[in-house]
């Protein structure tokens, strides 16, 4: 009688263990996966002014792609080309709105 005591409760708390523990291996979702750049303070005329829209456009691209885990090759991969692909629209779509003291908008293609 003792003895199945012990396995019925060792077996509820590996079920509570287990049940506590299916959270922290989901994926989490983005917090956030778009990303507003201000270009209306910078002097684009300058190479200060364009760095300073690249460095902000940069930042913008790891902000809404997010990080993978390091065991996470395919997530790795997945973020890289994502931050590519949104870099290299932003700077294009920052070429053109930037001129006029626009804002960019830089949103992940999830």
């Amino acid at each position: 009688m003792k003895q199945t005591l012990k396995i019925i409760a060792g077996s509820a708390l590996a079920t509570a263990a287990l049940i506590k523990a299916v959270p922290a291996f989901a994926e989490p979702m983005p917090a956030q996966n778009v990303s507003i750049v201000h270009t209306a303070d910078l002097d684009l005329s300058s190479k200060a002014g364009l760095e300073a829209l690249d460095h902000r456009l940069v930042t913008a691209a790891f902000e809404v792609c997010g990080t993978a885990s390091e065991v996470d090759l395919a997530g790795k991969n997945k973020v890289r080309a994502c931050r590519a692909d949104v870099l290299a629209k932003a700077r294009a779509e920052g070429e053109q709105l930037a001129s006029r003291g626009a804002s960019i908008r830089i949103a992940a293609g999830y």
